[in-house]
């Protein structure tokens, strides 16, 4: 992630990181469950949160006996560790970072939001930055550690990410051309094999290797989807896909 110079930056995927100020905030100096707090403030801002919404958040169906003491002993080394300034409030609690903050999954969502723009308006280099920025986070998984159902979730929801951005890249490698091609056929292959039902990923990698002059590996790369649809779901493939394939064998 970029640099931050007096503002914040917070990695949540793949190492945790804190910095504040220009100071870090090594996992070291957090416990476990202080780390799963601060992650969790920091993914709800600008919204407050109820001490109970955090209570579920740290020990989900199977809190203490004294919860709001655990809870506040949680807190108070939060604060210890990283400012009172920074964890705000009583009742409810607030990440207030200091601006310019980043974090990596706020910037890997705004990231895949301007990818996706981008290539429906035809501005092929900026998706293909955005879409990039948006892999390299998604790509980590979420608090390695946890096993929170709130952290599943998000990892779920980063991991549908981490496919569009991989569309997108794609897309935009497909139609820079040139030199672009071989990475536009690495991603469009990694896509299909992260998400192997996914029938635009089969379509990008058709595609892509009939750019590059493989038209008999794009028909390969269809008859393996059309059996894998037929073995896995007793179907077919979609009308767009059909009708690729009906073009290259013409």
């Amino acid at each position: 992630m970029q640099d931050v110079a007096g503002g914040a930056r917070v990695q949540l995927c793949g190492s945790f990181a804190v910095e504040l100020g220009g100071h870090d905030i090594g996992p070291d100096q957090l416990s476990r469950q202080a780390r799963l707090l601060f992650a969790y403030l920091v993914l709800c801002r600008p919204q407050p949160v109820p001490r109970e919404a955090l209570i579920d958040a740290l020990w989900a169906d199977a809190p203490p006996p004294s919860a709001g003491a655990a809870l506040t002993v949680v807190i108070s080394k939060l604060r210890a560790a990283i400012g009172a300034d920074v964890v705000q409030g009583r009742g409810q609690l607030s990440a207030v970072l200091p601006e310019p903050a980043v974090v990596d999954v706020e910037q890997a969502m705004a990231a895949l939001h301007t990818a996706e723009s981008a290539v429906a308006s035809g501005n092929w280099r900026r998706a293909w930055f955005a879409a990039l920025t948006a892999h390299f986070v998604t790509r980590r998984t979420l608090l390695p550690e946890a096993t929170a159902p709130w952290v599943e979730n998000w990892r779920r929801r980063l991991a549908d990410a981490g496919v569009r951005a991989l569309e997108s890249y794609t897309t935009a490698c497909l139609r820079l051309g040139g030199a672009a091609l071989p990475a536009a056929e690495r991603a469009a292959r990694e896509l299909v094999a992260t998400a192997p039902l996914r029938e635009t990923g089969h379509l990008l990698l058709m595609r892509t290797l009939a750019a590059r002059g493989n038209v008999a590996e794009a028909l390969a790369a269809y008859e393996q989807l059309r059996i894998l649809l037929r073995d896995e779901l007793g179907t077919v493939p979609g009308a767009l896909v059909q009708g690729y394939h009906a073009e290259l064998l013409r």
